[in-house]
């Protein structure tokens, strides 16, 4: 992984390991409709009020990926070993509020208060938006971002329909897919979190849509749990010891958890569109979900030749623009008659992992605790 794509870096999770108490009681305490706000767990919040703080931390992504920077960068580096250190004011935090108060103000003026205009528009991933144009990028070949889906034939494109049928064929076909109705899987994972050390992962999935996964790190378990409605987030690198998932960090986690059942996944939107892109050279089909209103879309890249997936993008919401989440699948092997990836990478704006399966298992019991909201990690000592 390059420095650029970890945003938020090792160094960072260490220092920011001690959470205050008044924010642990707040999360143990709030709503699952009354998430605790940024304002409410964080010193200093001046401008970025009144969101939640999942959608607070997405936002830091933003900036993050936006500029080229990350926490060290913004917030003072002697941060006092916890959270509270990153309210001490800092030059590059009064130019992000005023920022963030223009961009705010083009997109009201000129978008009718959609979020058109967002930090990457001008910054590209540079600290510095570049006010001259670019020869070397005017006259080089383009490089092609499969992510970067605007265009959808209106015919020459196979139907939605016939891609998921081929994809529910490679995995082993209708029946065996349809037989499905839980998961069990362990093996390795490894991400900015653990220095990308590989540690212990443990992965329970149940249908229609439950999900709960479990890193045994070396500070803790870090317990992320999908039970269908709600979500949580049970790890001690997070301002809050558990976090309540909420806006498009839920629908994500519900997508995750769907993902296992692809029966279900397809039924989860309503309409569907297609186009076709390359990954690593190879041909690839997008699915793309049509959003209804407060959704944001979903692709799904089936690969041309096996019909399998091999990437989902979706997509977060934010004070400050939209960003996305990158899940790749690979490495897919026969699970009692039933295809699965048994490699998966995920990137974010935030940082990236990979998990390494060793063991999955198919159709057993699971205790329905695992899918139950975790209690909250355990403070760091």
């Amino acid at each position: 992984m390059t420095p650029r794509a970890s945003r938020f870096m090792p160094s960072c999770v260490n220092a920011i390991v001690v959470v205050s108490a008044v924010a642990v009681t707040q999360a143990q305490g709030a709503s699952p409709r009354q998430p605790p706000l940024s304002e409410e767990v964080f010193k200093n919040v001046q401008v970025l009020r009144g969101i939640p703080v999942d959608e607070f931390m997405d936002t830091m992504g933003m900036f993050s990926a936006a500029t080229g920077l990350n926490c060290a960068h913004c917030h003072a580096i002697d941060n006092g070993g916890g959270w509270e250190g990153y309210a001490v004011e800092t030059p590059l935090k009064r130019t992000a509020r005023r920022m963030v108060r223009m961009v705010t103000t083009i997109n009201k003026e000129s978008f009718g208060g959609t979020r058109t205009i967002t930090c990457n528009t001008c910054h590209r991933g540079d600290q510095r938006p570049k006010p001259v144009p670019s020869l070397t990028i005017q006259y080089s070949t383009p490089a092609e971002d499969p992510n970067d889906i605007d265009s959808f034939p209106a015919s020459g494109m196979p139907s939605p329909d016939s891609l998921f049928d081929k994809y529910i064929q490679a995995l082993g076909g209708r029946a065996r897919v349809e037989s499905l109705t839980s998961i069990a899987a362990r093996g390795t994972y490894a991400g900015y979190d653990t220095d990308h050390v590989k540690v212990p992962v443990e992965i329970f999935s149940r249908t229609p849509a439950a999900r709960t996964t479990i890193v045994h790190t070396k500070f803790g378990d870090s317990v992320n749990t999908f039970e269908g409605t709600q979500g949580w987030i049970a790890s001690v690198d997070r301002p809050l010891l558990l976090m309540p998932l909420t806006g498009g960090n839920l629908a994500g986690a519900r997508i995750d958890a769907l993902l296992p059942f692809p029966l279900a996944l397809k039924q989860a939107f309503e309409r569907w569109r297609v186009t076709q892109t390359t990954i690593d050279d190879k041909d690839t089909y997008v699915v793309q979900s049509v959003p209804q209103a407060g959704q944001t879309p979903l692709n799904l890249y089936f690969d041309d030749d096996s019909g399998l997936l091999v990437r989902v993008l979706r997509f977060t919401d934010t004070a400050v623009g939209r960003v996305p989440t990158q899940i790749d699948f690979s490495d897919y092997r026969d699970v009692q008659g039933t295809k699965m990836p048994f490699k998966v990478t995920t990137t974010w704006t935030d940082g990236q992992s990979e998990i390494e399966l060793a063991d999955v298992q198919a159709n057993v019991t699971t205790d329905p605790a695992r899918f139950r909201q975790p209690p909250p990690a355990a403070p760091f000592k």
